[in-house]
């Protein structure tokens, strides 16, 4: 038997047994491979013409066993499944012969399918509930159970798809997923790491930078460890070290809440959030659908050059990261509280700063009726800035008592300290209210007591008629004597280090706002923004405002905008007032087509201008490898000479870690940076790496699947042992997991490529995805004994009697799923003996190890 081999590169395409596609073409057969509920949906039976088969030899082929489809086998079979059109997850459904409709089969449900289907239990009628609680080992349809239910299994795709009267089903918020199907995940181990280096050159001075920034974890059960630290190194100020938290945490499904003991923060929700080290019991609203779930905030700046970025929050550095010139947003801040303003440090290639202050505060604090949120914490008061560390609890609560109004409240107390709130969030058709009072008592030794009261007054609504929306606007006002908690215990520091003139930020007013005006039907004209805050103090006379307005839109391909902002800059105690216009094109089509980028800025306070361009693009197939290049033009305004500068930065998503560098050079200045971020995951059955780290994780099991690509994120691919990490899992929430079975060899097959999980918070959930070794393909010239061609159709099996294939045009066999490298094949197109005949294969070895989609042609005699 001669044979040959060659490769075939066809991207993930799996061969498959070819059907009848002649016969297709001349009859309308019912859907094969269902399993129906109803037995009068079934197709009936059909007939087809063999005299369109007939082969060159005049061979007559029996096809009658399609006469009446291709029947499902009864059995267990892992199915995808939708009731009313929705997925509702991956479930066992039971697949028997159905005794009313002898030949046909049926879907079989039970309690625990039909609460997994969504199906309102208490909704059936007493007859339907007395057969399900007397079902026993009984196979009961939807429809013996449910009027005008119905369900259909398709074999071919492994799906059920169910149909249910709206009135039966459980009624739900968007989103809701049913605490018993959360998953607490496997015992394992989690490292976050976040490292980068940075040298500037201006001036004759050099400055070299190193942060090492690293969260890791331990899962045991539904226990949560953490730790979250930072090192910092400067050639100036030297070498330190930071705690940031360490906690061990624990949910409460049943009262939606975590437990919570060590180093951590307060929520902020109504107070100043604030650090402690000792136990807090609270609401985590994540266990709430996500239709329920409030607000978060985002943190947004502009960079001049290739600049690091800083985020402080009550003195720890919670953030760093190097960004590219031009505006930046930072929305992926390890959480450490909903409250406490964000000191953002922006340095330039060039060493200079620019220091401002992000407003960190509540959205209005409105409930849904009859929801019920509430924090208890009780430990010692932490702060790193400062060594007093006194005793302390706080205890919170805010309930929603119908659609017009939440109340809420709460105390906090500690050593020479304690304050109370009381307040209330109204809806109401002209916008959602929220008023509440704090009155706060603190004592300083050797300076007596102080009383005092803050009111704050929150406002949001969106004008229908214009679309205006107020996001949310805040004033709140305290008298001369009251104190936070925070500056309290800064008070009495400087009191017990004989400083107290040095309390410089005890506010007095705070005023902000955040506005967005959409211009024309649907925003045809671009939209309008504005948002601002201003602060002022009673030992200080200047204010803190921040102020920017603004004007985007765009046309065909383009984006344009125009913005004013006036800032002050703390470190230089001065104002900033710029006016800025940016404008963005691709240059090109396609998916890796580059973006230009304009910006131009103004400084009406020294009357320096800068025009800045950046083109920046992807490449690769996952869009793994990003590159930006810029320069930049700056006249010098009224004092300085102008300058020209340039940069550039690169960046590549690897399967185990994300890597950065960049650089630039101007006048009288040099930079150049680098990092690297990732996470690595350990569990028992072993070890993987991620260039892109969140606490929820999923660790993909997927055997033989290596370089299979994860649909969930750029250069993620299964590794060479089977395993991948997927961050950005939703806690409590469903997640679809898809694995792309491009690039697996010919001759592996996953059985699934989507998985559904909903992880508890923490949790490192696994997803495995089963393979199967399909065996491998060939294709043979085989002809009869007698020289005659075999006909066109005639089935093919193994020594084990298993289909592998059939007889294509030119007497050719076209196998899959070859086991053995050598053996027997028969091929049969009827019941004669004559009908039937043997052929013997040899699979030659593989040509080229590197080539796994190789198909090896043969030519043999069928006896």
């Amino acid at each position: 038997m001669k044979t040959h081999s060659y490769s075939a590169h066809m991207s993930g395409m799996r061969l498959k047994p070819v059907t009848l596609l002649a016969i297709q073409a001349f009859a309308v057969m019912g859907v094969s491979g269902h399993a129906w509920a109803d037995a009068s949906q079934q197709p009936g039976p059909v007939q087809f013409n063999e005299q369109f088969l007939e082969s060159g030899g005049g061979e007559k082929l029996d096809i009658s066993r399609f006469n009446n489809g291709q029947p499902v086998l009864p059995g267990t079979y892992r199915a995808d499944t939708y009731v009313n059109n929705v997925w509702r997850g991956k479930f066992d459904v039971d697949i028997r012969d159905s005794a009313q409709h002898p030949g046909s089969v049926q879907a079989c449900v039970t309690t625990d399918l039909l609460e997994r289907f969504g199906v309102d239990l208490r909704k059936l009628s007493p007859e339907s509930a007395a057969k399900l609680e007397s079902a026993g080992n009984a196979c009961l349809t939807v429809e013996d159970l449910i009027p005008n239910a119905t369900a259909v299994f398709d074999g071919g795709e492994q799906r059920l798809d169910v149909s249910i009267p709206q009135i039966a089903m459980s009624t739900r918020a968007r989103g809701y997923v049913d605490p018993k199907y959360w998953d607490d995940g496997i015992n394992a181990a989690t490292l976050q790491y976040n490292a980068n280096v940075y040298h500037s050159s201006a001036g004759g001075y050099a400055n070299d930078s190193q942060y090492l920034g690293l969260i890791g974890g331990v899962n045991v059960g539904a226990w949560r460890f953490r730790y979250q630290g930072n090192l910092t190194h400067n050639n100036i100020t030297g070498q330190h070290y930071q705690n940031v938290q360490t906690y061990a945490q624990r949910a409460f499904k049943d009262i939606k809440s975590q437990f919570t003991v060590g180093d951590t923060f307060t929520d902020g929700a109504l107070f100043d959030s604030f650090g402690v080290r000792g136990v807090t019991l609270a609401t985590d609203d994540r266990m709430y659908p996500e239709s329920q779930r409030g607000y978060a905030p985002v943190v947004r700046g502009i960079a001049n050059s290739n600049a690091r970025v800083q985020v402080r929050q009550n003195g720890n550095i919670i953030y760093e990261t190097t960004v590219a010139p031009g505006a930046f947003e930072i929305d992926d801040l390890y959480p450490t509280g909903y409250g406490g303003n964000l000191d953002i440090i922006v340095t330039e290639a060039d060493g200079s700063q620019h220091i401002s202050t992000v407003p960190y505060a509540a959205a209005v604090n409105a409930l849904r009726p009859g929801v019920l949120r509430y924090s208890a914490m009780v430990g010692q008061y932490r702060d790193p800035t400062i060594d007093i560390h006194p005793f302390v609890s706080q205890f919170t609560v805010q309930r929603g008592i119908n659609n017009l109004l939440t109340l809420y409240g709460g105390v906090t107390g500690a050593d020479m300290y304690f304050s109370s709130m009381i307040g209330a969030a109204l809806n109401t058709s002209v916008g959602a209210f929220g008023l509440d009072v704090t009155d706060a008592i603190a004592s300083f030794k050797g300076y007596g007591t102080r009383n005092g009261a803050s009111v704050r007054l929150s406002y949001s609504r969106l004008f229908e008629p214009t679309n205006t929306n107020i996001a949310i606007a805040a004033y709140r006002y305290s008298t001369n004597g009251f104190f936070t908690l925070p500056d309290a215990m800064m008070m009495r520091q400087l009191n017990e280090d004989h400083q107290p003139g040095l309390m410089t930020s005890l506010q007095k007013s705070r005023l902000q706002f955040v506005l967005n005006q959409s211009l024309g039907e649907g925003g045809r004209y671009g939209a309008i923004y504005a948002m601002g805050s201003l602060q002022t103090y009673w030992n200080r006379s200047d204010h803190d405002t921040q102020f920017q307005i603004g004007y985007n839109n765009s046309w065909k391909r383009m984006t344009y905008g125009a913005s004013l902002v006036r800032q002050y800059q703390v470190n230089t105690n001065r104002w900033d007032n710029r006016i800025m216009l940016n404008m963005s094109i691709p240059l090109g089509f396609g998916a890796h087509a580059p973006l230009s980028s304009t910006n131009f800025q103004h400084d009406t306070s020294d009357g320096r201008s800068t025009i800045q361009q950046s083109v920046t693009g992807t490449l690769g197939v996952d869009n793994a490898f990003s590159y930006g290049v810029n320069a930049t033009l700056t006249d010098g305004g009224h004092d300085e000479s102008g300058s020209v500068g340039a940069g550039g930065n690169i960046g590549y998503v690897s399967p185990f870690a994300l890597l950065t560098a960049n650089a630039s050079v101007g006048r009288n200045y040099s930079q150049v940076g680098a990092g690297v971020s990732g996470g690595v995951v350990a569990w028992r059955n072993g070890v993987a790496f991620t260039p892109n780290m969140g606490d929820t994780v999923a660790v993909i099991e997927a055997k033989d699947a290596a370089g299979a690509r994860l649909a969930s994120g750029a250069g993620l691919r299964v590794d060479r042992w089977g395993h991948a990490v997927v961050s950005g899992i939703q806690p409590y929430s469903n997640n679809d997991i898809e694995l792309d079975p491009k690039g697996l060899p010919i001759n592996v097959s996953l059985k699934s490529t989507v998985q559904r999980t909903a992880p508890t918070a923490g949790a490192v959930v696994r997803v495995q995805f089963e393979t199967e070794n399909l065996g491998k393909p060939a294709v043979m010239r085989v002809m009869q004994a007698d020289g005659k061609p075999l006909p066109f159709g005639a089935e093919v099996f193994d020594g084990e009697s298993h289909t592998v294939g059939t007889v294509a045009q030119g007497s050719r066999i076209i196998a899959t799923g070859l086991k053995a490298d050598a053996g027997t094949l028969n091929v049969k197109w009827g019941d004669a003996p004559e009908q039937r005949c043997a052929v013997r294969y040899q699979l030659p070895p593989s040509v080229d190890a590197s080539k796994p989609n190789s198909i090896s042609v043969s030519d043999a005699v069928c006896q």
